[in-house]
């Protein structure tokens, strides 16, 4: 076995708690180790793969191997806060998460429903969090992972301080709308990922964007890394808008979370969504306003038995809430193939319209995942089930600018493929 540089860190000008941070090479790799510090010993978290031992005056650090696939990336985080180029410290201001009326018994699983939206606070971020002994009680005391919650109780997380990130810049290039020193709006294209993740590790619109901003960036969420607010799914296209400071992105996160911000998608379905339909009038969650807009509103969590799809569940999910209205009908008025509808979010989670949709009847045309690619009645075009991606595009955007306060609105034209779509069904 082989040691070692090592970096250690006791405290610094905003930290709450001791802590001691050190940066170590094994033989074989890198590790950013961080924990909580008294006297000789250390509590820590670290991603490596080879035993090893680090050491400076009064501290001694014992890094242990970890040998979970599962474990190593849940040490990552979301946010990628690990990196072999800088140490993480606390910064001066922590984010407030005040648990609801019936929370998770579980600590970690309750700061992950309340986390805001864009926030990055994963329950795999928060995890890491939980460990580093960054998420504390008003009393100041350390929380963790597994301990037991009650309604209303407040905690604050303190975010680490901004390092080079393990996502490399790509030359990719981006349709931008808008884009200063705080912020971008940017047009994504029907089949890129948003974040590198597992099988998409290169090629995603982080990547592109990291190129882009050549390492103009002060940090997001631990990372010196674009601010991803809001993200749309790989074969959703349409508008995104992207935090260059961790500062902007706290603000627009905020806006989000309080839905001031405003997403409008295009969207072509299954069948006709009506209020005159006793099957949708039935479904509980259901209800209609004043416009023709159907409003859809169910708790989602990811699927218990699938795990890459998320489903509508009666507790413990996130509430989410869809407005949809529709704008056209294709095929006979008796029966139609299909609808053309906007559909407005009032929250933002993951699969959220397609799964809205799905649980009101009117899966979105293409998507393969919820069905959406079956016909809904005998001789509609065969487009309906060729149609290679889910037909849903983010088409406006609206938000307060987090420095200025200046109104902001983006619009995106359909792409051709969609645009294609619609034009064949009308025929």
């Amino acid at each position: 076995m082989r040691s070692v540089l090592a970096l250690s860190i006791l405290t610094n000008a905003y930290q709450v708690f001791p802590r001691v941070i050190a940066s170590a090479f094994s033989p074989i790799g890198k590790a950013i180790l961080s924990g909580k510090a008294s006297g000789a010993g250390a509590r820590f978290s670290v991603v490596t793969i080879s035993p090893m031992i680090v050491r400076r005056p009064k501290i001694i650090v014992n890094v242990n191997k970890f040998t979970n696939r599962r474990r190593v990336r849940s040490e990552r985080g979301s946010g990628g806060s690990f990196s072999s180029k800088g140490c993480l410290s606390a910064m001066p201001d922590p984010v407030q998460l005040v648990l609801p009326e019936h929370p998770a018994q579980r600590l970690d699983k309750a700061l992950a429903q309340v986390a805001p939206e864009g926030s990055g606070l994963s329950r795999s971020r928060l995890q890491v969090l939980l460990e580093l002994g960054a998420v504390r009680r008003l009393d100041g005391s350390v929380a963790h992972a597994k301990d037991k919650t009650s309604s209303h109780e407040i905690y604050l997380v303190d975010l680490p301080e901004a390092v080079e990130g393990y996502v490399k810049g790509e030359n990719i290039a981006l349709e931008i709308l808008f884009e200063d020193t705080h912020l971008l709006v940017v047009n994504k294209p029907a089949g890129m990922v948003v974040h590198p993740a597992p099988g998409a590790s290169g090629g995603t619109l982080v990547n592109a964007l990291l190129h882009h901003f050549g390492g103009n960036l002060s940090g997001i969420g631990g990372e010196k890394r674009p601010g991803i607010v809001h993200r749309i799914d790989k074969d959703t296209s349409g508008l995104l808008v992207v935090a260059k400071t961790d500062a902007a992105h706290q603000g627009l996160a905020k806006q989000f979370a309080q839905h001031i911000a405003q997403r409008h998608y295009v969207a072509v379905v299954r069948g006709l969504p009506d209020a005159g339909n006793p099957r949708l009038a039935g479904l509980k969650g259901v209800s209609f306003e004043a416009g023709g807009i159907i409003r859809i509103e169910g708790r989602i969590a990811r699927h218990s038995s699938d795990r890459k799809k998320m489903a509508i569940v009666p507790d413990n999910g996130r509430h989410a809430v869809t407005r949809v209205k529709v704008l056209e009908q294709f095929g006979p008025a008796s029966k139609p193939w299909a609808s053309l509808a906007e559909c407005r979010l009032e929250t933002g989670r993951t699969h959220q319209i397609r799964v809205h949709l799905t649980y009101a009847g009117h899966g979105l045309i293409g998507d393969k995942v919820y069905g959406g690619n079956k016909l809904a009645a005998k001789n509609a075009p065969l487009v309906l089930t060729r149609f290679p991606r889910q037909a849903l595009h983010a088409a406006s955007l609206g938000f307060m600018h987090p420095t200025t306060g200046e109104k902001l609105e983006f619009q995106s034209e359909l792409p051709d493929d969609l645009r294609d779509l619609i034009l064949t069904l009308r025929g």
